[in-house]
Order: structure tokens, then sequence, then C-alpha cells
């Protein structure tokens, strides 16, 4: 049986964990470079190192007569059911042990002693898994740690100011600079660009990146925290721009989960198993599940409760519920009128069905299309990606167009759309207005990683990655997007016709846009 047909449950589960085979990711890769094969892995990393002891987080005392925005009033989430007996799973090309142990929602340490490993790092295609059922601990908190506009890249966040608050503090991260794929940049501009990337609230990125290191407000870092300031001491994760793509990342991937009902359980840095507690909401999920990553029991309740991290971006910005915008997204959402972004009479290839909008963490918020009958790889390309609606180019560089589509003129407000792997070459520059079908630039791999020329097209509103194939789908000339469960397949489905989605050049995925 395949990972991505276990249980029902598990399925909106792997609807947002990335295999990103034929599309753009961060440089910085969140996800370990390593799969099922003969390869020779790295070595697993379980732990990793407390916080500093210097640093201490008191509870949050608010005046008697402050305003207090009540916390984000989601009911009780509907979440999957914990499994009660064991199961044999067979390994997939592409599958690690860290995958397969989070979709089933056990411990690295139960898969390694069910099946007896002597080598962790290693899995072979075809051997066949014992999966053992979870074994819980009591519930997680239900405490609300962040509303959801403060962890999404949202509204209010628009006019922050990175850099003039990490010079005001004046910490290690005022000082600090890095080489980013050939670019020296400081750390805020690093902390604004993984904000940007991922859409994830640069505030919040500061406050976990305090709480965790204090590379904020400390002089010097912890030397624990030196080169790893998140504490995830994998080597192709060094410095900051990779560690806060790896937070950014798993900030998503508990928020984008909880969206979707898709997670029940977090399993923590030492092995144990947490149910996650079901009135909490999106914004809260995703600290939770990026601070399991690197705590333990005691110091991961310590993180997400009033004296952890909260109290940190309490002590930052304020109370995080007088920021709340809600709904962030209303039950209701109507996408602007859209076409397919290349020009009339010319093929291409719908060559990605809906997969993550960035990363492994965000939801499956983008399409891929490929200019049609050009070589295989990357190779330059003289076709052209056109707007698919009228609005105003925002943003520009590594590989990425961002145009607004709602008129505001702002990128985290209201609806916005990805253009990724746009060449530099006669590429749109921002502050010009493009009316729909009007070229953005040319299709390419430049931004991310990326196996062969095309462009990746993904919505956002309110800074929210919106899913290609959900209660809002992709609508291109007519054109619905049509998800199968497994990230990269789908359809685009008009009427009576149907081009299914294939990584290639195919009769069965060519698309023409008529005059």
């Amino acid at each position: 049986m395949h990972l991505r047909l276990i249980a029902r449950w598990s399925l909106i589960f792997l609807a947002l964990i990335a295999a990103a085979l034929a599309c753009q990711r961060p440089s910085a890769d969140p996800d370990a470079p390593w799969s099922a094969s003969n390869a020779t892995p790295p070595p697993l990393v379980l732990g990793s190192a407390a916080a500093p002891t210097s640093m201490t987080y008191l509870p949050v005392v608010r005046d008697a007569d402050d305003p207090i925005y009540t916390p984000t009033p989601d009911a009780p989430h509907d979440l999957p059911h914990l499994r009660t007996q064991a199961e044999e799973y067979t390994v997939q090309s592409g599958d690690t042990l860290g995958t397969i142990a989070q979709a089933y929602g056990v411990s690295l340490e139960m898969l390694i002693e069910a099946n007896e490993l002597v080598n962790p790092n290693y899995l072979s295609v075809g051997q066949v898994l014992v999966v053992p059922p979870p074994d819980p601990g009591s519930m997680g908190p239900s405490f609300k740690i962040v509303p959801d506009s403060e962890l999404v890249y949202g509204p209010l966040s628009e006019n922050f100011d990175v850099a003039g608050f990490v010079q005001e503090k004046g910490g290690y991260l005022a000082r600090y600079h890095e080489d980013v794929e050939g670019e020296t940049l400081s750390g805020a501009q690093i902390v604004q660009r993984v904000a940007s990337e991922f859409s994830v609230n640069p505030r919040l990125l500061l406050a976990v990146l305090e709480y965790r290191s204090g590379w904020v407000t400390e002089s010097w870092p912890d030397e624990n925290f030196a080169d790893y300031p998140m504490g995830v001491y994998e080597t192709w994760r060094e410095g900051l721009y990779a560690q806060m793509a790896w937070a950014a990342n798993y900030l998503n991937r508990g928020y984008y989960l909880w969206r979707v009902d898709g997670v029940s359980t977090w399993i923590l840095a030492d092995g144990s198993v947490r149910p996650v507690n079901p009135t909490i909401n999106a914004g809260t999920a995703g600290v939770q599940q990026m601070f399991a990553l690197v705590y333990g029991q005691a110091e991961w309740e310590a993180a997400v409760t009033e004296a952890g991290v909260f109290s940190t971006f309490y002590g930052f910005f304020g109370y995080p519920f007088d920021l709340a915008v809600e709904p962030l997204v209303p039950s209701v959402l109507y996408q602007p009128e859209m076409q397919l972004p290349f020009e009339p009479d010319v093929d291409w290839a719908f060559t990605g069905g809906p997969h993550g909008g960035w990363g492994g963490g965000s939801a499956w918020a983008a399409l891929d299309f490929a200019p049609g009958g050009e070589a295989l790889g990357c190779v330059q390309s003289d076709a052209w990606v056109v707007a698919v609606a009228d609005g105003l180019i925002i943003r520009t560089g590594n590989g990425a167009v961002v145009q607004d589509l709602d008129g505001d003129g702002l990128e985290h407000s209201g609806w916005s759309m990805l253009y990724m792997h746009i060449e530099s070459r006669e590429r749109v520059q921002a502050g010009v207005y493009l009316q729909a079908g009007e070229r953005i630039g040319h299709p390419s791999c430049e931004g991310g990683v990326s196996t062969g020329t095309h462009v990746h097209l993904a919505r956002r509103y309110n800074g929210e990655w919106i899913p290609a194939d959900q209660k809002s789908p992709f609508v291109l000339d007519g054109w619905i997007s049509r998800g199968t469960g497994v990230e990269y397949d789908g359809f685009l489905v008009r009427e009576y016709d149907s081009v299914e989605a294939w990584e290639g050049f195919y009769p069965q995925n060519t698309i023409r846009r008529e005059p």
C-alpha cells in the first residue's frame, strides 16, 4: 500500500506534505535531502539543545482597562481518530522514515524499535515496515498563542518595519550578515525574505527566534545556537536563512494541517506523542507543530503555554489577539476572473496539479504549466507567461513576480498571485500595472529548485495560501482545477473536456488558450 493511500484521515495530511519533485522549493530546502535509495543519508537528528538558561519569560500581566479581543472563537475541530492496531507499510521511492512516522502519527523511536532497524538512516524500496499504533500521552494544551492572521503574513503586517525593529532591539541579529544565493543579506533582510517567500508573519518569526535562541535581544547567542539559531542541527541547515526557512515551513505545516482537520497528534523531539487539543486555532497549531520538533515534553509544554513564546510576542508587539483579523478568509470566497497564464494559439503543457504554494508546509495552492514542444529540463524559453488578471506588480526578484489582484496595491491584503520561476531577462518590473494577458516574463528554472522550465502559479488571500482544488478552486478561462489527493496529480476540467497533469509533453496534458 502506498503512503498516500494510508487510511482516510492521512489522505488530507498528505495533501499538505511536499514531494516537490518538479517544481520550486526554497533554496534552503526545509526537507531532508535524501530518500529511500542506495545512498547513505546524513545522520538522524532526534533532538536538540534547550533554550539558554539566561532567558526568562514571565507570565503576561495586562492592565485592567486594556481592551481584550476574544481569542479566535473556533469551534472544536473534528480531528482524525487514532489507530489502535499495528499496520504494515511497504516503502516506496522517495519515502523517508520521518515522513512515514509522521503519516502514521508515531514517533521515529517507535518505528525503529518495532522493526529492529540497525541503521534507521537507511531504507530500501519494497521494504515492509510494521507500524505500531500511537502511544499518546495527555492531550496538548488548549492555550491559544496567536490569531491566524499573526501566523500568516496578513493584512496588519504589511507596514511592519523588520529592519527598524531589529536595530531597535540591538541584539546579535542586528549585526548578522549571511550570503544567500550570492547576495549578502543582513539578519533583518533574511527574516523579511523568509516571511515573504513562505507568507509567514515576520513578527512571529522574530518571536520564535528570540524564544529559541535570544538572537533578537542578546549580544551574543549561546554557543549551541551560534550557527543554528533554531536548534535544528543538520549541516545543510546551517545559518540563519536555512534555519528560518525551516521554522516558517513547519509553522505553515501545522497551520494548514489544522485548516483541513488533517492532524491528530504532535510527535515531540523526545519521541513522545501528544494528542492535539481540538479547541485550539490554526495559528496556535502552527506554533505547537514547530516547537514539537525541537522540544521534549516539559520544554514543549512551557513553549506553547502563557509563559512561553506568547510572552515573548507580547513583550515585543503587545497582546497578539489585539492584532487579529477575523475571519481571515471568508467562508465563501470568490476568486477574481482569471485566464490561462500564456498567450493565445500557443501549446503549453499542464505539468503539475495541486501542490505546495511554497515549501513543504503550505497548502496545495499551486498549479504548474510548461511551454510545449521544447526540450525537457532547464532550457531557455522565448515563450511568454502573461498576467492571469488585471493588477499591479508589487514585487519581483529571485524568480518570483507577485501581483496584487484587488486594487489595494498590497501583497498581504486581499487577493495576490505568485508567478514563480520567471526568468530575469525581460521580466516585468515592480510598479507596472498589467491588464490580463499582458506579458510577465519568460518561464525558467530561476528561483528555488526546479527540474524543468515552467511557471508555478499560486494564490493567496490575506496572506493565506488558498488550495487549488477545494472550496474556491483555481478557475482559468473556465478550466476548473480538480485534485486527486496525490500531490502534483490532477485535472483541469471545462464542460466535457479535461486535461490531465503530467510531467513532460503529451497529448493528455496539452492545453491552448483560444484567441
